[in-house]
């Protein structure tokens, strides 16, 4: 199982929010630090709810990386590799797609990288 965690790569500063995905495994944290560098930026924060919504078309708890209303820029995190198949959410809460972690990095043209917290 995979979540999908929307995030903001200004980190607070100017009225522009500049919005990617970071998508890593539900029992884990995601590595902020980590998560900028694989953006190539210097700093992130996770994302106002609102915005992510609003981005993405879906809600909080069912934000999926496909079909989003605004295609963001998608990290995978990179030990996916290692399953036969994930799990991803469907675009609502309770609803899951089961797919190839490489299928998934080519339908939303996203890369992988280590994202985890230590």
């Amino acid at each position: 199982m995979l979540k999908t965690l929307v995030i903001d790569l200004t980190a607070g500063k100017g009225p522009k929010r500049k919005l990617a995905v970071c998508v890593i495994p539900t029992t884990y944290h995601l590595s902020l630090k980590k998560a900028a560098a694989a953006h190539g930026v210097s700093k992130a924060a996770m994302a106002d709810p609102h915005d992510a919504s609003k981005s993405s078309g879906y809600i909080p708890g069912g934000i999926s990386p496909l079909g989003q209303k605004n295609p963001l820029p998608t990290v995978i995190e990179e030990t996916a590799v290692l399953f036969d198949t994930v799990f991803i959410s469907g675009g609502r809460r309770g609803l899951d797609i089961e797919l190839n972690a490489e299928d998934l990095a080519e339908l939303c043209s996203a890369s992988f990288a280590d994202l985890l917290a230590e």
